[in-house]
């Protein structure tokens, strides 16, 4: 772990300077570059990262025990050879957002964010019309943005904002679009104790038009 976070994880640039992504890997991945936002123990991420090896993947964590898992994972596939494709930042998101150039993401993911649930603190929620409309820049037409969130409140709050932001399509045709998780949509730890606590989580895909 100490040897591997300083060589997977980066800061930002000072002054809210701009970064480039592909600056943050040893060299330019052929299929670009993907961002998910509170990865949690980094089950979701560090599955994308194996299923697609030429894409760099960045992972946003305040979560110091989710960091050090997935670290430790990356370590070891790395170690045995498998792509070094996943760099991890502790700040926070909505900075991240703001330094990315225009049209820089392949795909977003912002999966089971803490809801805030007290009115007062709402103004926290990282899915919101700002961060949207930041979402919107960094992808271009055609890529995806998936939500999930297993929390009632923040489910109509989520939809407000996409239905508020239309540079997104929701690709939902019914019900069973939002309540079944894709099949190239690999599951998180938080997600499986939320269906087996009786939750049902919702599950959002945008795509950029």
């Amino acid at each position: 772990m100490a040897e591997w976070l300083p060589r997977v994880s980066f800061t930002l640039p000072p002054g809210g300077q701009g970064l480039d992504p592909a600056s943050l890997f040893a060299a330019p991945m052929k299929d670009g570059y993907r961002v998910e936002v509170g990865f949690g123990d980094g089950t979701h991420l560090f599955s994308l990262a194996e299923a697609m090896p030429t894409t760099g993947f960045i992972g946003v964590e305040p979560y110091e025990h989710g960091v050090a898992k997935l670290v430790t994972r990356v370590a070891g596939k790395v170690a045995a050879g498998g792509p070094d494709n996943i760099r991890v930042l502790t700040d926070d998101a909505r900075l991240l957002l703001k330094a990315l150039p225009d049209a820089s993401l392949a795909g977003g993911y912002v999966l089971f964010p803490d809801p805030w649930p007290k009115k007062r603190h709402q103004w926290r929620r990282i899915v919101n019309p700002d961060t949207l409309a930041d979402w919107a820049r960094l992808l271009p037409q055609g890529h995806e943005l998936r939500l999930a969130t297993d929390v009632p409140d923040y489910q109509r709050w989520m939809l407000r904002c996409i239905l508020g932001e239309p540079r997104f399509a929701w690709l939902a045709e019914g019900r069973a679009d939002w309540l079944r998780r894709p099949a190239d949509w690999p599951a998180s730890k938080y997600e499986q104790k939320a269906i087996a606590a009786g939750r049902t989580p919702h599950y959002y895909r945008l795509q950029r038009v």
